[in-house]
C-alpha cells in the first residue's frame, strides 16, 4: 500500500492521485477502525478485525486500518493479518484537534494528516470499552460505533453498572466491593461466590472460590488485573446472553443464547485456540428456554440497554434462574466480533449478517453529532 494514494495531504495540498481513484473514493465513507489495544484483550480485538475485513463492503467504506500494539504503538497498516506489527505500518494517532478530524500519520520524518468520516473502535476491555479510546475520539469532534463515554465507563465497572441497574429495579447479584490494600474478612461472604477484577473482560483474572480459604488467592489474582475487586455470590441458572443493536428508530433485539456447561464456569477466551470451540462450554442458538423466558430475557436486555446509557450496540450477559428470574452478570460495549464470538451469531439468528450488522453501525455513528 502507497499512502500518498489514500487521502494523505499534507497541510493544505492533497497528495497526488488518479483523478478516477479519487472520484471513486470520495462516493465510499472513510472509516478509521483502530484494533489490538495495550492490554490482555489484544489479540482478541485483532481477531475482531479481521472477520470486520471480511465482512466490510469495500464498495461502501474506505477503511484505514490503525493497529495498537501490545506496547501502545499506533500503526497505519494495510490490514489485521498476520504480521501487521513488524510489517509496514507507519506511525499515526488520531488526532485531538478537531481541524485534523482525523489522522496525524508520520511520513518522511513530518506528520501529514488523513480527515476521516468516522471512527469505528474495535477495541475491547481496558482503554476500548471503559470510555478511554471514546473520549478522545469525542475530544477529536470524529464520530464513533459504539457507547459514549458516559454508557462504557458505567458498564465496564461491574460495581456501577449492578448499582444502576439496581436504583432501576434490575435484580443483580449480591456483591462486594474490595478496594486497593483493603483487609477482607472472609466471614462475611457465602460460598461459593465467584472473584473478579471489576474492570476487566473476557474471564481474565476471574475465579469461582468454595470456601475462605481460597478467598484471599482469588483476590489476589484478580488484582493483577485491577486494584478494585467484585466480590458476587454466586447466582443458581442458566448463563443466557442478548444481543442488542441500537439505531434511530430504535432497537433491534437479536436471539437469546444460553452457554451449555459441562463442568466448571464459563471462561470465555481463555483457551489456546478457541475457534476450535471450548473445553466445557458450548453456545445454543436460540436459547432452548420457554418462549415466555425468551421474551422476557428480551425485554430485560433492553432496560438494561437502556438504563446503563449504551448506544450503537451491547451484548447483554444474564442468568436465567430456576424461577424463571432474570439477573444481569454483565454489559459488554464493544463485544467479539470474530468468527466464535456470540454477539454476531445472535444477530445472525435473527436474520442480521455481520455485514449488515456493519452497515446499520456505521450509518448510526454517521448520524451522531459531533461535541
Amino acid at each position: 500500500m502507497t499512502y500518498d494514494d489514500r487521502g494523505v495531504t499534507q497541510g493544505k495540498r492533497d497528495c497526488a492521485a488518479p483523478r478516477q481513484a479519487q472520484a471513486h473514493r470520495t462516493t465510499r465513507i472513510k472509516v478509521g477502525i483502530i484494533f489490538g489495544g495495550a492490554c490482555e484483550e489484544h489479540p482478541i480485538s485483532v481477531k475482531s478485525a479481521r472477520e470486520v475485513a471480511r465482512s466490510l463492503d469495500a464498495e461502501k467504506y474506505d477503511p484505514f486500518w490503525i493497529g495498537i500494539t501490545t506496547g501502545g504503538d499506533w500503526l497505519l497498516c494495510d490490514g489485521p493479518d498476520e504480521g501487521w506489527e513488524s510489517g509496514t505500518g507507519i506511525p499515526a494517532v488520531v488526532s485531538p484537534d478537531r481541524a485534523v478530524h482525523g489522522l496525524l500519520v508520520m511520513k518522511h520524518g513530518e506528520y501529514e494528516t488523513v480527515r476521516l468520516d468516522l471512527v469505528f473502535p474495535l477495541l475491547h476491555g481496558k482503554l476500548g470499552e471503559d470510555g478511554a479510546i471514546q473520549g478522545l475520539l469525542e475530544l477529536a469532534g470524529i464520530p464513533y460505533v459504539g457507547c459514549d463515554i458516559q454508557g462504557s465507563a458505567v458498564c465496564m465497572d461491574k460495581s456501577l453498572a449492578y448499582a444502576v441497574a439496581k436504583s432501576a429495579e434490575i435484580a443483580t447479584p449480591n456483591f462486594w466491593v474490595v478496594t486497593e490494600n483493603e483487609n477482607v474478612d472472609s466471614n462475611q461472604f457465602r460460598y461459593p461466590a465467584f472473584v473478579k477484577p471489576a474492570r476487566s473482560g473476557s474471564s481474565f483474572g476471574v475465579s469461582k472460590v468454595a470456601n475462605q480459604a481460597e478467598l484471599i488467592t482469588a483476590i489476589d489474582l484478580a488484582r493483577k488485573y485491577d486494584s478494585k475487586v467484585l466480590i458476587e455470590e454466586a447466582v443458581t441458572g442458566s448463563e443466557i446472553g442478548c444481543a442488542v443493536l441500537g439505531e434511530r428508530s430504535g432497537l433491534i433485539v437479536g436471539e437469546v443464547d444460553r452457554v451449555d456447561l459441562s463442568h466448571g464456569f464459563f471462561r470465555i477466551h481463555q483457551e489456546d485456540s478457541p475457534e476450535t470451540g471450548s473445553e466445557n462450554s458450548t453456545f445454543i442458538v436460540p436459547a432452548d428456554i420457554p418462549d415466555h423466558s425468551r421474551r422476557l430475557v428480551q425485554e430485560t436486555a433492553e432496560k438494561i440497554y437502556r438504563v446503563l446509557g449504551c448506544t450503537g450496540l451491547a451484548r447483554v450477559d444474564m442468568f436465567l434462574t430456576n424461577d424463571g428470574q432474570v439477573v444481569l452478570n454483565e454489559v459488554n460495549t464493544m463485544p467479539g466480533m470474530t468468527s466464535y464470538s456470540r454477539y454476531p451469531r445472535m444477530m445472525a439468528a435473527a436474520g442480521l449478517p455481520l455485514s449488515n450488522v456493519i452497515d446499520r453501525l456505521i450509518t448510526m455513528a454517521s448520524h451522531r453529532k459531533e461535541r
